[in-house]
């Protein structure tokens, strides 16, 4: 038993004493520029979940759907977001394929989440991403408004989709 938590000891260490070799020789390549590999990949999207799901409160918008808050969330994000994001005419933005990882493209890919990540990810951003987070400089109210209008693109009522035309 002593030597098999012996070899597990020096297993954990010669992994981590590795792990440290390589990143601070320079050998992680860091650029955006270049796809990850899949234990990168794995790492920070597992990272990404479980941070979200342990820190983001589950949350109700405080403001209601109406077709007139659905269209302020619209502008916002055509204003504030699209550049990354991709605009209205479903045309992926050039910009966002620049950032690692690559902007979500929500129009062509509408987001699947509770509106309570959304918002939490809009307010607080996403670190080493790119994605600022928001509620430094914008009311909740306004971040509730994209929030409605993301989770509802695919979706959005006839007032607001004359509007998109």
């Amino acid at each position: 038993m002593r030597s098999f938590l012996l070899g597990v000891l020096i297993t954990v260490l010669l992994i981590v004493g590795g792990g440290l070799v390589y990143t601070r020789t320079g050998g992680m390549d860091l650029r955006a520029d270049r796809t990850p590999g899949a234990i990168e990949n794995y790492l920070a999207t597992t990272a990404l979940d479980a941070s979200m799901l342990h820190q983001a409160p589950r949350v109700n918008s405080p403001v209601p759907a109406t077709d007139a808050h659905l269209i302020e969330g619209m502008r916002f994000y055509i204003m504030n977001c699209a550049g990354c994001h991709g605009g209205m005419d479903k045309k992926p933005s050039a910009f966002g394929r620049s950032f690692y990882p690559p902007a979500p493209q929500f129009i062509i890919h509408p987001l699947d989440d509770p509106e309570w990540r959304i918002f939490f990810t809009v307010k607080h951003g996403v670190r080493w991403s790119g994605m600022p987070a928001w509620g430094e400089t914008v009311k909740d109210d306004d971040l509730w408004r994209v929030t409605m209008f993301l989770s509802r693109v695919e979706k959005l009522p006839p007032a607001v989709q004359k509007l998109i035309r």
